[in-house]
């Protein structure tokens, strides 16, 4: 009886499983269907999402939803933008809310988004994106019977979250970033308390200047809010700015036109380590063993309206009196702190605000540092005034406060500068409403880091500030081999730092030696970068170089003056030229150095403002050594592989643009177009560097490749779809004539053509052998013989076919004929002395042997010359 009890137990379970999981099945359907009807009801944007499903058994006796890729785009005005975006939506609901019918509402009790995005605009009309709600008159006395969905909420959570907010008009932008939140609360009723916890970094940034950058914030806070009236008032809360804790009092309420604040905000201790919680962790060191006195506070209010016109009105200070801290590892400490900071508006108009920082000062060992400065009117036309004095000792920077270095800082800084602007001088350029003066100078200062190759030596650097610029009177910069002196000005250095303004700048640049390898970042540190990229993320395009960019920022002129510059393995003398930085390329002018035993001259430009970076130059070679500039520059050696057989000088003008690699910044050879013009000075041939001309010199015995003098030769060039084009130019060698010409590409093939116009002595054995069945006279009167070679292959396994065969032919031809016409004439003579009556004497009584030989000669010219044009005709006996 117990066996079939249990036996009927299991297969209800069975049955009961197998049907909660085949519920899913039937209902996915009429769950997308209420969701697309929701959409299609309520929203005037673009809606699509991946997949939707049901689960009985994630939250159960609760079904779930889960929707996928949810992505919401707008609609005009704000066509194309992403309004909302999810990787998961999950909704939590009774499972009773299946069965209801098409229109009744489903009633939610609880949401959940993972990996979202809200991206909140406004448009310079006050029109806002959010704004997606179908509006229609019609639908309000039907709303509640049509609505698929209605709130019951008991809690929702929201995971890794990202919100933007951008304003036009106010040029204000806030981004929250790693969002995470939750929320518990009865939603079902008009007046609940929300219990929620909330971590984000935030960042604030006004008219292109940034107040917060990724400031680490929490919150954790019970809320009472008030559905019907929109109002949200703190009740027990904590919260942090990064370590600074903070708690506050008050309420926001909803208004038909804005908001209404009444909130205080305050520190909850007065201790001094709260101050030191504002700095990032990652830089604080452990502040619970910091040593600290006197105290730090923050106070605010903010109470008012705030709507398009007007803000709260709001007095925040920040404030700390005499304060100190010491770290317990470190010898040093910091002391004499005072700060006092407000921020006020006392009249809710935007224009009215202003920021006093009345000091700002502190003590290490006998230096002391501080700072006064005001702003006021700074959501419009920020007027700035500020100033600052004092002298730090950068080496006991590190005494005092936990700095992460491989080694410590040195150099002492001094500093006695006054300020005063506005912003829209700033932006105009009008610098005559800018009042600057004062001096900064750092002397003596050392640095070593990862990022540096070799540790670096400032001996002395002094900026004076004037009204319309700022000028870097010396700079003396010493690391590894180099050295640098440097001077110049800055002629728009606020509209950079505060406007995002391009930085202009025009300095001279002296160096006695300038290591290109001092300045380059170190093997080790490269190593590591590519280590920690890896470890952050293992996909494809994490180990990938970026793309070198000429900063967008920058218009700077340098002209610069080294003595030796040493890059890779070429050593370059006497450099000198101006580089200007603009618009995302450099442009060289007049370029001059000394290598290669002679001079090489360069103006040109580098580009990398569009997606693929171009330059176009123009270098001109001056006497310089072929085999050693043809073997160590790279593209050099592209164009003429073969000078590295050749010894001797150049000059050269050569014009090349074309496309880099935008990770190299090498140029890409087969888009190179341009044109070379080339004369050789004293210059031989060494052919066993060269299989190419040893392959030659085998088929053209007649050449000895090592006489082959190429002095004062002259070549044309040019570059067309990665083909080198060696117009035909005449070279002399001995009493023999040649013409070459023809092509190879920057992958090593070739195709060339070789015309020599030969004496015919030079043409070998069965030559002079030939030769030798004429007189001198005769063979005089021989012509050249043509002689043509062709080469193909590549330079390291040419292919060289000669006519050689055919030459000696051509030869042979015009012997035979001084032959013909030889015996020609002679045979005529014999045919006259028979023509002139001659008595026919019988050829066995003849004696004379020279008589008999002409004879013979003379039948045998006549046979040759008469006997084939006609037959003889034969008898019949």
């Amino acid at each position: 009886m117990k066996k079939k009890i249990f036996i009927g137990i299991g297969v209800f379970l069975v049955v009961t499983v197998a049907a909660l999981a085949s519920i899913p099945i039937f209902f996915k359907d009429q769950i997308k269907a209420k969701i697309q009807q929701s959409i299609n009801d309520n929203l005037n944007a673009k809606v699509s999402f991946a997949d939707a499903d049901l689960s009985l058994f994630r939250n159960f006796p609760d079904a779930s939803v889960s929707i996928e890729k949810l992505l919401v785009i707008n609609k005009a005005p704000f066509e194309g933008d992403t309004l909302v975006a999810f990787d998961e939506l999950n909704l939590q609901m009774s499972v009773t809310e299946l069965f209801k019918g098409e229109k009744d509402p489903m009633t939610l009790e609880a949401i959940s988004v993972e990996n979202g995005l809200a991206n909140i605009l406004f448009n310079k009309d006050g029109v806002g994106n959010f704004d997606i709600a179908i509006k229609d008159d019609k639908k309000e006395d039907t709303k509640e019977e049509s609505k698929p969905f209605s709130m019951n909420i008991q809690n929702y959570e929201v995971e890794n979250f990202r919100f933007k907010y951008y304003d036009e008009r106010s040029k204000i932008k806030l981004v929250i970033d790693s969002l995470n939140h939750t929320g518990k609360g009865n939603f079902g009723t008009q007046k609940l308390d929300l219990d929620t916890k909330s971590t984000a970094k935030i960042s604030i940034d006004m008219d292109k200047m940034n107040y917060m950058n990724n400031v680490s914030l929490s919150l954790d806070a019970i809320l009472g809010i008030d559905l019907e009236k929109s109002k949200y008032t703190f009740k027990d809360n904590k919260a942090k700015i990064n370590e600074l804790p903070l708690e506050f009092t008050g309420f926001i309420q909803l208004l038909e036109n804005g908001q209404e604040y009444d909130l205080s905000f305050k520190t909850p201790t007065s201790d001094f380590k709260n101050f030191l919680g504002l700095i990032p962790a990652a830089y604080a060191g452990n502040l619970s063993t910091v040593k600290t006195t006197g105290n730090f506070s923050v106070n605010g209010k903010v109470k008012g309206t705030l709507t398009d016109t007007t803000v709260p009105k709001f007095n925040i200070g920040i404030a700390s009196n005499n304060a100190s801290f010491q770290y317990p590892d470190l010898p040093k400490s910091v002391q004499n702190i005072v700060i006092d900071t407000k921020i006020i508006n006392e009249t809710g108009a935007v224009t009215d605000t202003y920021v006093n920082l009345d000091q700002l000062s502190f003590k290490i060992d006998q230096d002391v540092f501080s700072i006064k400065a005001s702003i006021k009117n700074a959501m419009t036309n920020a007027l700035v005034d500020a100033a600052l004095k004092g002298t730090i000792n950068l080496g006991n920077v590190t005494k005092a406060y936990p700095v992460k270095l491989d080694k410590p800082l040195s150099g002492i800084l001094k500093a006695d500068v006054k300020t005063k602007f506005d912003m829209q001088s700033v932006e105009k350029n009008q610098y005559q409403n800018i009042q600057n003066s004062g001096n900064i100078s750092l002397t003596g200062f050392n640095y070593t880091g990862p990022e540096m190759a070799k540790p670096v030596q400032i001996k002395q650097a002094v900026v004076a500030f004037n009204n319309n610029q700022i000028r870097l009177n010396s700079f003396d910069l010493r690391t590894g081999g180099s050295d640098i002196q440097m001077n110049g000005t800055l002629d728009n250095f606020y509209g950079f730092l505060f406007r995002n303004q391009i930085l202009k700048g025009n300095f001279n640049m002296n160096s006695n030696q300038f290591l290109v390898a001092d300045f380059m970042e170190p093997a080790s540190a490269t190593a590591t970068k590519k280590t920690e990229e890896s470890s952050e993320s293992k996909t494809a395009s994490s180990g990938k170089k970026d793309a070198v960019k000429i900063p967008a920022f920058i218009d700077c002129a340098i002209s610069a003056k080294a003595n030796t510059v040493v890059y890779d393995n070429l050593t370059l003398k006497a450099v000198s030229g101006k580089m200007i930085i603009r618009d995302q390329a450099v442009t060289l002018q007049n370029v001059k150095t000394n290598i290669f035993d002679g001079q090489i001259g360069l103006d040109g430009v580098v580009s990398t403002k569009g997606n693929t970076p171009k330059f176009n130059m123009s270098l001109n070679l001056d006497k310089v050594d072929i085999a050693k500039s043809f073997t160590q520059l790279d593209m050099l050696k592209s164009i003429a592989p073969i000078a590295g057989a050749i010894s001797g000088r150049l000059n050269s003008n050569i014009k090349l643009n074309g496309n880099l690699d935008a990770v190299e910044m090498t140029p890409v050879l087969t888009s190179l177009t341009g044109d070379l013009l080339g004369q050789l000075l004293s210059s031989t041939v060494n052919a066993n560097n060269s299989q190419m001309l040893t392959a030659l010199g085998s088929q053209l015995k007649f050449i000895d490749m090592k006489k082959i003098n190429l002095n004062d030769i002259k070549a044309a060039v040019s570059f067309d779809k990665g083909k080198v084009v060696v117009k035909p130019f005449k070279i002399k060698y001995q009493d023999i004539t040649a013409e070459i010409g023809g092509a190879h590409g920057f992958d090593q093939s070739m195709d060339y053509n070789l015309k020599f116009d030969v004496p015919a002595k030079y043409l070998g054995n069965d030559a002079n052998k030939l030769l030798a069945k004429l007189t001198p006279a005769e063979a005089s009167k021989i012509e050249n013989v043509p002689i043509t070679a062709k080469m193909t292959g590549n330079f390291k396994s040419p292919k060289v076919t000669t006519d050689m065969k055919q030459a000696t032919n051509n030869l042979a031809m015009q012997v035979a004929n001084m032959q013909k016409d030889k015996y020609l004439n002679k045979g005529k003579d014999a045919l006259g002395d028979i023509l002139g009556g001659k008595k026919k004497t019988d050829t066995s009584k003849t004696t004379d042997p020279k008589k008999d030989a002409v004879k013979n000669t003379a039948g045998q010219l006549i046979d040759g010359i008469f006997g084939k044009k006609k037959k003889p005709q034969q008898t019949t006996p």
